[in-house]
């Protein structure tokens, strides 16, 4: 998919996220304010990670590739979840506990592919 058309839907896609998320929270399904771009950027990094799978079948030459952009969505969907999970919980501790497990995951998960050439 050309980059732009890659662009704009994504863009489509993030208005749509903030419309439904905002739409919650008018119904009362969402009841405080500040959850609301927890829950957006989260959505977002599901996108994104959607958006992975389509740049793993059609690659751009000179673009951001699909293993990066899945990274990406997944360090979005853990922002978003601790972000969310701290305002929950009310418990800093939980929220940096769930980041420093997902970036050890996506470090191990990074490494590995390298010590196996060698």
């Amino acid at each position: 998919m050309p980059r732009q058309q890659s662009d704009m839907l994504s863009l489509g896609v993030l208005l749509v996220i903030i419309a439904l998320v905002l739409a919650a929270y008018a119904a009362w399904i969402i009841t405080r304010l500040d959850e609301v771009p927890a829950l957006i950027i989260a959505l977002y990094g599901a996108w994104t990670i959607v958006l992975a799978g389509i740049r793993a079948g059609n690659p751009d030459k000179y673009g951001r590739g699909a293993y990066s952009t899945l990274v990406m969505g997944i360090l979005f969907i853990a922002f978003g979840g601790a972000w969310y999970l701290y305002i929950a919980t009310a418990n800093v501790i939980m929220s940096i506990v769930l980041l420093l497990i997902v970036v050890g995951v996506l470090a191990v998960a990074t490494a590995l592919p390298s010590m196996r050439k060698k």
